[in-house]
C-alpha cells in the first residue's frame, strides 16, 4: 500500500485530502506543519513515504524549506506542492528545487489524483528497478526486456550462434556483450567488428588476417578477427553488409571451424563463438539473392529480437534516470531529475532513433538546462513525424452546424462551446499524430491545460 504524507496548516484541507486518498487505497499520514512532517519523514529512513503533498505557505518552516530538507535526505522522494496563492516565482523555485509537481488551489480532484498516481508509480518503478539492477549493462525492466534477459541466461552457456536483430540504436551490441559475459568463455576475448565501417577491399583481411606480402602494404603477418577471438566470442555487427565472397568464407568458419588468411595457402583452426547483428530483414535479402540462405540459418541458430524503444515505453523513466546521472557527472552539472511534464513529453514520443536518440536528448537537456531539473523546453525532439500541414486540415468538418436559429439557441452557449472545444482538441491531436505537446502548440494553450482537458472530456 503506497504511503502518502500530507502537510497543510488548514485542517479542512488535511481532512479533505486524507478522505480522498484513503478512498483511493493509500496509507495516509497527515501533519499540521513542516517541522512535524520532517520528523515523521526521518523517523524511519529505511521505510520512507512514497510521496509527500505539502502546502507552500505555512507558519514557521514553509513548504519550499521543507522541500529542500526532504530532497537532501531522500533525493528520489516525489514532493507535490500545493498553494492557494499562485506565484510564478514560487512555481519556478519549487521546480528548481526538485518538486515533482505544482498545483494551485482549488484544483480538480481528478488532476491531483492523476498527479499522485504518476508520482507513486515512478517511485515504485524506481524502487523495483533499483532492486532488480542493471543486467550486464542493459537498462530495462519491461516485460519485453525481461524476456530477453531470460533468453540470454539460457543461451549464453551454449556454443550456439546467435543473430541479434532490431532497429539502429536499440542496443544490439550490449546484448552481444551480455551473451559473452554470461558464457562459459567470459574470461576469453570479446572481439567486435562493424562490417559496414570497413572498406570492402580491407574487410576480408580484417576478418581473416593476412600474411606478409599478400598485397601492397602487407609488410608483416597480421591476425584477423577470428584469430584474435579464438576461444572467445566474435561479434559481427551489420552482418547484412558482407559481400558474397566473404559470406562464403564465413560459412566455412561456421561449418568447419577453419579459415585461410589472405595470401596464405594454409588453413588455421579456430574455436570461436559467433554472434552477429543486423538492422536489415535478412529474409528479404535472401529473396533478393543478396544473402546466402545457408549462412543465415547457421548464424540464426538462436535469433534474438531487440524491440524498438516505442514498444517498451515502460523503460523510458529508468533510462532517463540513468542518462541523467551519467551526463550530469560528465558535464559537471547538478541536474538531478526531469519534470513530470518533461517525462510525459518523452513518454508520448516515438523515438525513431531508439535508445541512442533518448541518450542524445538527455545529454542535450543536461547541457542546456540552467536549473537542477530538466523542463520540457530543454528537450529537443525530432519533428519528422510531427510535421503538420495546415492545408490538410482546412476541409475538416469542425462544426456540426445548426439548421436554424431556433435550434442554435435551444442548445445553449455551454453546449455549443463544449462541442467546439472537444472537436478542436480532437482535430489538433489528429493533426499532431497523437503528440499532446505538438497539439498544445497548435491550440496555443499550455501542455498542462491540454492534459487537463483531455482527461476532463475523456479524449484518448
Amino acid at each position: 500500500m503506497p504511503r502518502i504524507l500530507i502537510v497543510d496548516d488548514e485542517l479542512s484541507m488535511r481532512d479533505f485530502l486524507k478522505i480522498l486518498f484513503d478512498n483511493e487505497g493509500y496509507e495516509v499520514t497527515v501533519a499540521p506543519d513542516a517541522a512535524q512532517a520532517l520528523d515523521l519523514a526521518v523517523k524511519d529512513p529505511h521505510d520512507p513515504f512514497d510521496v509527500v503533498i505539502t502546502d507552500i505557505r505555512m507558519p514557521g518552516m514553509n513548504g519550499l524549506e521543507l522541500l529542500t530538507e526532504l530532497k537532501q535526505r531522500f533525493p528520489d522522494l516525489p514532493v507535490v506542492m500545493i498553494t492557494a496563492y499562485a506565484s510564478p516565482d514560487d512555481a519556478v523555485q519549487a521546480m528548481k528545487q526538485g518538486a515533482f509537481d505544482y498545483l494551485t488551489k482549488p484544483f480538480h480532484v481528478d488532476e491531483i489524483k492523476n498527479v499522485i498516481r504518476t508520482a507513486v508509480q515512478r517511485k515504485t518503478s524506481a524502487k523495483r528497478n533499483e532492486e532488480q539492477g542493471v543486467f550486464s549493462g542493459i537498462i530495462g525492466s519491461s516485460p519485453e526486456m525481461l524476456r530477453i534477459f531470460d533468453l540470454i541466461r539460457r543461451v549464453a552457456p551454449t556454443p550456439a550462434s546467435v543473430l541479434i536483430y532490431g532497429e539502429s540504436g536499440t542496443g544490439k551490441e550490449l546484448v552481444a556483450k551480455a551473451l559473452h559475459e554470461h558464457s562459459n568463455v567470459s574470461s576469453k576475448p570479446f572481439v567486435p567488428i562493424t562490417c559496414s565501417a570497413i572498406p570492402e577491399s580491407l574487410l576480408e583481411s580484417e576478418l581473416f588476417g593476412h600474411v606478409k606480402g599478400a598485397f601492397t602494404g602487407a609488410v608483416a603477418n597480421k591476425p584477423g578477427l577470428f584469430q584474435q577471438a579464438d576461444s572467445g566470442t566474435a561479434f559481427l555487427d551489420e552482418i547484412g553488409e558482407l559481400t558474397p565472397i566473404i559470406q562464403t568464407k564465413l560459412l566455412r568458419v561456421l561449418q568447419e571451424r577453419e579459415f585461410m588468411p589472405v595470401g596464405s595457402t594454409k588453413t588455421k583452426q579456430v574455436n570461436v563463438r559467433i554472434v552477429s547483428a543486423t538492422n536489415r530483414n535478412l529474409e528479404d535479402e535472401i529473396m533478393e539473392k543478396r544473402f546466402r540462405e545457408d549462412l543465415f540459418y547457421r548464424l540464426a541458430v538462436v535469433p534474438i529480437r531487440v524491440p524498438p524503444l516505442r514498444e517498451r515505453k515502460g523503460d523510458v523513466p529508468l533510462l532517463v534516470d540513468y542518462f541523467l546521472k551519467k551526463y550530469s557527472k560528465l558535464l559537471g552539472k547538478e541536474v538531478q531529475t526531469i519534470s513530470s511534464y518533461g517525462l510525459e513529453v518523452l513518454m508520448e514520443y516515438n523515438f525513431p532513433g531508439n535508445v541512442r536518440e533518448l541518450e542524445n536528448i538527455i545529454e542535450r537537456g543536461v547541457a542546456l538546462e540552467a536549473s537542477n531539473i530538466i523542463l520540457p523546453e530543454s528537450l529537443i525532439l525530432s519533428r519528422k513525424e510531427d510535421t503538420v500541414t495546415v492545408n490538410e486540415q482546412k476541409n475538416s468538418p469542425l462544426f456540426v452546424g445548426a439548421q436554424d436559429e431556433q435550434e442554435l439557441f435551444s442548445r445553449g452557449l455551454e453546449d455549443i462551446l463544449l462541442e467546439l472545444e472537444t472537436k478542436m482538441i480532437k482535430h489538433a491531436l489528429d493533426a499532431a499524430k497523437g503528440s499532446k505537446m505538438r497539439a498544445a502548440e497548435l491550440l496555443k494553450i499550455s501542455f498542462r491545460s491540454l492534459r487537463y482537458k483531455t482527461k476532463k472530456y475523456e479524449i484518448d
